[in-house]
Formats: C-alpha cells, sequence, structure tokens
C-alpha cells in the first residue's frame, strides 16, 4: 500500500521512522515545488538516496579528503562524459583507482549528506511505494536510519539560523580579502576554501558546485563570514542568468519529470514535461514523456494526438510507432493500429514486444493464424529473457480462436505456471476449464483469482456466469452487480441476465431498466427486445 501525504502534516523524520519500524522496502519520494529526492529502503535499512538536479559530490569528497588526485578525477569525469549513464564510483573503480570498499564507504557519507538535506525541506509531499528497488543495484548500502535521525535533527536546527541569513541559494556574497588577511581570526577548511570564490559573480549554488561542498557545509562556512561581517550581500543571480540559464531550467525539469515518471508520480512529471516542451517546443523527447504519461493514464486518444506529434518531430521511430499502435489498439482502431505495427516492425524487426503488439491486433481482427505467426515469433526474440503474461492470454485465445482447445489450454496452464499471480490468466484457464465441463474447479480458480485481484471485474462477470448457469442466481445477480459497479458497460449480455433474474423475482420495473440498458448497448439485441415487447403486452 502507498503511504502519501504533506510534509507539513508529517515530518520527514517521523516517516521515515515509521517505516525504519515498520521495517518497509521500497521507495520515499519526496517533492518541493522544483525540488526531488529519494530515499530507497530495504526491511527498514537505508539503501540509497539522492535529489535530482543536485550535484555528484562524491569524486570532490574524494579529493578535498586527499584520497584522489585532482587529474584522476577529471579523467573520470571525461570518461562520464562518453558515456553519461555510468557513474563518477563506477569508473574509479574500474580503473583500479579506488576499491570497491572504499567506494561504499564513501558513498555512504554522500547518501547521508544527501538525506540531511532533505531533512531541511518542510514542505512539499512525499509518496512511499513499496517493493521498488533502485534501478542499479551493484552500488548500494545499508544503513540505520536512527543514526542519521539523531545527526539530522541537529542539523536542521543549524540550518534554521543559517536561512536566515542565506534565504536563496540565488544570492551572491563578496569578501574583501583585505579584511580577512587584517584579522587574526583562524578560518574553518571549508571557510578557507569558499573565500577566494566570495567575490560577488558567484551566486551560492555555484560557489557549492566549485567548492564541491554539500549544502550544510557550505551554508555552515557562509553563515560564519556573514555574522563575523566578513561576507556580505551584492546581489542575486535571478535576473542576470536568466537568458542564459534555459539549457539549464531545461535540463532540470526534464531530470525532474523523469525522476517523478519512474516514481509514478505522473500527474508531477506531465508538469514538468510540459516545462520541458513550452522551452522547447521542437524538440520530440518531452511530447514522447507526455505520450507515455496518457498511455499509463489510460487517456488512449490524448496519447495517439501527442504521439503523431512526435513522429512528426522526431521522425518514425520503433518506440514511437509502436506505442502509438498500442494507443490505436485500446481505441479499437484496428486498422490503423495493424498499420503502425507494420511500420514499427520494419523498422525493428528483432523488437518482441512489436511482434506481440502486433499478434494482438490480428487476434482481434480474426486473423488467427497471421495471430500465431506473429506471437510464436515474439517468443523466439524473447529468448531467455521471462516471457510477460499477455503472450500465454493471447496466444491461448489465438488457439482457442483457430479451434484448437488442447493447444489453448497447455498454453494458457503454462503461463499459470510461470506467473502463478496473474489473475487475467486464470481467469482464461477457468474460461476454459468450464469449456471442457470442468465447471466446479473453474470456479475455484475464479474464487482463488478475485482474492488476489478484486478489482477486475471480467473476474466477477465470468463467475456470474457460472452461478447463473447452475441457476444460482441470487450469487450470480450478486457478482454481476459488482462487476458492473468496475466496468458500467462491461457488455449486453451482462444487463440481460440482470434483467431475467430481476423477472423470475417478479421485480418487472427493475427487469425492464436490465432489459433497456442491454438494448442501448446492443440496439441487435433480440431477446432484450422481444422481453421488453412482452412487459408493454401485459401492462
Amino acid at each position: 500500500m502507498a503511504i502519501k501525504g504533506s510534509l507539513k502534516e508529517a515530518s520527514l523524520p517521523d516517516v521515515i521512522q515509521l517505516l525504519t519500524l515498520g521495517r518497509r522496502s521500497g521507495c520515499l519520494s519526496i517533492a518541493d515545488r522544483q525540488n526531488f529526492g529519494y530515499i530507497y529502503f530495504d526491511e527498514g535499512r537505508l539503501i540509497y538516496a539522492s535529489i535530482v538536479n543536485r550535484r555528484d559530490r562524491l569524486g570532490d569528497l574524494l579529493v578535498r579528503r586527499g584520497r584522489l588526485a585532482p587529474d584522476v578525477l577529471q579523467q573520470a569525469v571525461d570518461a562520464q562524459a562518453q558515456s553519461p549513464e555510468r557513474k563518477i564510483g563506477e569508473l574509479l573503480v574500474e580503473r583500479g583507482a579506488l576499491s570497491r570498499q572504499e567506494l561504499e564507504d564513501y558513498m555512504r557519507v554522500q547518501i547521508e549528506e544527501a538525506v540531511y538535506f532533505l531533512f531541511t525541506w518542510n514542505s512539499g509531499t512525499f509518496n512511499f511505494e513499496a517493493g521498488v528497488r533502485p534501478e542499479r543495484e551493484d552500488f548500494l548500502v545499508s544503513i540505520n536510519p536512527e543514526s542519521l535521525l539523531l545527526e539530522g535533527a541537529r542539523r536542521v536546527d543549524e540550518w534554521e539560523l543559517i536561512t536566515r541569513k542565506i534565504p536563496s541559494f540565488d544570492l551572491q556574497f563578496r569578501v574583501e580579502p583585505d579584511r580577512t588577511a587584517e584579522s587574526d581570526v583562524t578560518l574553518s577548511a571549508a571557510q578557507t576554501l569558499i573565500l577566494p570564490l566570495l567575490d560577488g559573480t558567484r551566486d551560492v549554488r555555484q560557489v557549492m558546485e566549485e567548492s564541491g561542498l554539500v549544502e550544510f557545509e557550505t551554508g555552515k562556512a557562509l553563515y560564519g563570514l556573514i555574522t563575523a561581517g566578513f561576507a556580505h550581500r551584492v546581489g542575486s543571480s535571478t535576473a542576470s542568468s536568466a537568458p542564459r540559464a534555459t539549457d539549464a531550467r531545461v535540463e532540470e525539469h526534464r531530470n525532474l519529470g523523469v525522476a517523478f515518471f519512474r516514481t509514478g508520480m505522473l500527474d508531477e512529471a506531465e508538469r514538468e514535461f510540459r516545462r520541458v516542451a513550452d522551452l522547447r517546443p521542437a524538440e520530440a523527447a518531452a511530447p514522447f514523456y507526455l505520450a507515455l504519461i496518457a498511455l499509463r493514464q489510460a487517456r488512449w486518444t490524448d496519447a495517439v494526438e501527442t504521439l503523431r506529434e512526435v513522429i512528426e518531430k522526431g521522425g518514425p521511430r520503433p518506440a514511437a510507432l509502436h506505442n502509438l499502435a498500442y494507443a490505436l489498439e485500446r481505441l479499437d482502431r484496428l486498422d490503423e493500429a495493424e498499420s503502425a505495427y507494420a511500420d514499427a516492425a520494419a523498422r525493428a524487426r528483432d523488437e518482441p514486444r512489436v511482434q506481440l503488439g502486433w499478434g494482438i491486433v490480428a487476434l482481434k481482427r480474426g486473423d488467427h493464424a497471421r495471430a500465431l505467426e506473429r506471437l510464436q515469433r515474439a517468443r523466439e526474440l524473447l529468448g531467455p529473457r521471462p516471457v510477460p503474461p499477455v503472450w500465454f492470454w493471447a496466444t491461448s485465445l489465438a488457439h482457442a480462436a483457430a479451434d484448437r482447445p488442447e493447444a489453448a489450454s497447455e498454453t494458457v496452464r503454462a503461463g499459470v505456471e510461470a506467473h502463478p499471480g496473474s489473475a487475467i490468466l486464470k481467469n482464461a484457464l477457468a474460461v476454459l476449464l468450464e469449456a471442457g465441463g470442468h465447471v466446479e474447479e473453474a470456479e475455484q480458480l475464479l474464487r482463488a483469482a478475485l482474492e488476489e485481484e478484486p478489482a477486475l471485474p471480467q473476474l466477477w462477470k465470468n463467475l456470474a456466469d457460472i452461478c447463473y448457469r447452475s441457476g444460482r442466481y441470487d450469487e450470480a445477480c450478486d457478482a454481476y452487480e459488482r462487476a458492473l459497479k468496475l466496468a458500467p458497460d462491461l457488455g449486453d449480455d451482462v444487463y440481460f441476465k440482470l434483467g431475467n433474474i430481476a423477472f423470475k423475482r417478479r421485480e418487472t420495473a427493475r427487469a425492464r431498466e436490465r432489459w433497456l440498458r442491454a438494448t442501448e448497448l446492443n440496439p441487435a439485441h433480440q431477446l432484450a427486445r422481444a422481453n421488453l415487447d412482452l412487459l408493454d403486452a401485459a401492462s
């Protein structure tokens, strides 16, 4: 179950303590305006934390502590520029500049600093998704959050004092070198480091970037210089840097959008990608993510329109064509979906997802032989990778439609064995069992599936059909009504049978209402019309 809330109602330390005591595993996302961070837990222990658009200071930390020469770090940074997806720490270990144990120790410090900075956020929202793991699991740590909570409480108190002097990282400060040189005070190592950077041209964020210090260290050092009268505010970088900050703003919104999207915060992700689209109207990356968000939210028409825009801007790339075809298939625009999948397959012949989707479209169009051909090709392309539940579902339906019941049963049973938690596959197997005369086994399977997935309307409908055909009308009525609550337009036959049940109960007004709804959904439903005519004749 997800845990959501506002940081104004529950502080981040309180949320972390709750997750720790509950030994929870998953991802805690924290969002505050344009800021986004996340903390991963494994059975209550903290294993990873990061803040989007915050500089990775692992290299700076290593240099500052004398563990790494600046030129060695620069070589790793240059290598990372060629492979942006790789982490600095990973490259340093690979080059022999750092041992894996040393990397873990320094990563622990970096993760702790990220959490301490998150503790300073007193507004925004949090969202915990259970079971979510970090994308990369080769450089994780294991930290007892209790120690972080103790240190974090002290830092937050200090941070409140610091923000009175430094309310924004956009502020620029200047220190007169002669003033400090004439004084006999002893500066801290951090103050000595930032002193030459406080020349009135850099804002606090740039001072952090160039010094390699984290927010708390920079703020604490600058706070002391301001309090002692050595540093004074001279302006803000916001207005002067607005024109040249466009690229940075685009990257910031894009990074936030990707982070929100990956953690399922779709409304927030859409907001960020719309900002990217406004700033860079000619590029196709932001519209592509907006289309993916529409797909996740089942806004099929919006997805189609946005993906056509993506293809117009970025060309007919396989990923865009594949997603366009999927959205068209969900809208039952099968001829258009067939065409889009054909284009995608021509450009990505070895992509199993394209062949799988293309096979499902053929199945829906009634071309069962071609559906089986494409589905088999998808299976071959998957190789040793896991076969998704939808493949078993589609392949079993194609076999059944081609009058191959044994192959259909064999396929769906293999699917249930491979995916024992799939309610859709259990539903398909139940249908085949009932068709083969194994009604009791089919009913047991449907009830088991409903315990795992009670929000799937087709399960309730199929269970109701079994009850209806066996004359258990009260049970059938209850199951049909549950199905309709989940999907009011599930099918005309549902309303027809509910009308029949109502008529058996002598509830003629209810029967009329249900039969009338059946004819609205299917004007060609002759039995429902005949029953309505009988009611009219009898009244």
